[in-house]
């Protein structure tokens, strides 16, 4: 065999690998944008624009409980929107929609139900229970480490730690008088840290695994800020473990420097 021939096996072999990803795009972009529009759906039951009872106004746009919500499955829909045309774009639709696609596939099949596991604990057990920035900083690490280059047992790796802690959250503080407690606070904080140092073990070197923990950080914790400082609405789980510090000394140490008291 020539090394013409070699080459142009390499490159079949590419697009091969390409289009297969391209088209695990295309049916996550459908699950993705299934879900935002589901919640989205969900979060308009929220009052936004304030509530009248009996002649009063319930409160402004920018206190509203819909807001970090609408932020967030938003930002998951665009994201999906995007992911969609990339895939359509680059030929992986018409990859998934053949009858290889439509057939039954394995790695498809974990790709989609380990999703599907770590957007379910996240969103009904995490979010409601643990500090947000927490659980988000857990969940972005999850989800870029477990998906980045499609290995399977990245994905079994992201989707039993967001399923764990979602799972130990539910399970030990169900009610919601429980939501305040810190153990499941703790668990998603140890979660967090052994699944970035996991990561930066296995990827020495690797630029992407210095990103992932910057952005799991400082993500959520700008969001998070910016709703509950600069917007003054409500964030899921004030007393959360890092929350109610970030709060308290917002209040008890920076606001009366520079308010002048």
């Amino acid at each position: 065999m020539t090394t013409n021939d070699q080459l142009l096996q390499s490159e079949a072999a590419d697009r091969e690998a390409k289009l297969i990803l391209r088209a695990r795009d295309f049916w996550s972009a459908l699950v993705l944008l299934a879900l935002s529009v589901f919640f989205l759906w969900r979060t308009s039951y929220i009052p936004l624009w304030g509530e009248n009872r009996a002649g009063v106004r319930g409160g402004d746009w920018y206190n509203s409980a819909a807001l970090v919500p609408l932020g967030i499955f938003v930002a998951m829909l665009v994201l999906s929107l995007v992911l969609l045309r990339i895939s359509v774009r680059e030929g992986g639709a018409e990859r998934a929609l053949s009858a290889v696609g439509i057939g039954w596939n394995r790695a498809e099949a974990l790709r989609f139900s380990t999703l599907a596991v770590i957007l379910f604990f996240y969103i009904a057990g995490l979010v409601p229970r643990v500090d947000f920035i927490l659980c988000s900083g857990l969940l972005i690490t999850a989800l870029i480490y477990g998906y980045h280059g499609g290995q399977a047992a990245r994905m079994l790796l992201a989707a039993a730690t967001v399923g764990v802690a979602g799972l130990y959250a539910m399970a030990l503080n169900l009610p919601r008088a429980q939501w305040a407690q810190h153990d499941d606070d703790w668990l998603a904080l140890a979660f967090w840290i052994a699944l970035t140092a996991w990561g930066l073990w296995r990827e020495r070197g690797s630029r992407l695994a210095r990103i992932i923990p910057v952005i799991a950080a400082l993500a959520p914790s700008l969001l998070v800020c910016a709703m509950a400082f600069g917007f003054r609405q409500n964030v899921p789980n004030r007393g959360g473990l890092i929350f109610k510090q970030i709060e308290y000394h917002y209040y008890v140490t920076l606001k009366p420097i520079w308010s002048g008291k």
